[in-house]
């Protein structure tokens, strides 16, 4: 079954729920459907650390807070700050990988995250790691974007 989210765009996307009475379990759609006129974006991992740094990598831009919740706030910020370069909002996202160097944090991890989202749920993946691009970092977030084509 289809849930549509947003018929205001020249495409529509719209969650899939094989099973929609037990969709409330799932913090995330088991898969998003993106129809009509658009083009995908592929946005590239986003750590707590500033979306633009130096690399090689200096030690003094990468020092991280312990919180899980602060470090997903930081790359959930630096998402944001692309997504509004391209235009578009939280509910086109359509697919997010998160990275996590210890499982038990993604609870947390989810909550924090919530609250960009708010009821969009896109397609999901988390992986759990050894280790990220620099010492302390503790998520790793990218993303698929549907971005409306101009006219």
């Amino acid at each position: 079954m289809n849930v549509a989210v947003d018929t205001k765009k020249p495409y529509t996307l719209s969650q899939v729920h094989p099973k929609p009475e037990e969709a409330w379990k799932m913090p995330y759609a088991p898969a998003v459907r993106v129809s009509g006129d658009c083009d995908l974006v592929f946005l590239s991992g986003a750590t707590a650390s500033p979306l633009y740094h130096h690399h090689p990598h200096r030690d003094e831009e990468h020092v991280h807070s312990n919180s899980i919740e602060q470090q997903t706030r930081n790359a959930m910020d630096a998402i944001k700050s692309i997504l509004d370069a391209l235009g578009v909002g939280w509910r086109d996202v359509i697919k997010i990988t998160k990275y996590l160097t210890d499982f038990r944090d993604a609870d947390t991890m989810h909550r924090t995250m919530h609250g960009y989202f708010g009821d969009w749920l896109p397609a999901s993946t988390t992986v759990c790691i050894n280790q990220l691009s620099s010492p302390g970092a503790r998520v790793e977030l990218d993303m698929i974007v549907a971005v409306p084509k101009k006219k």
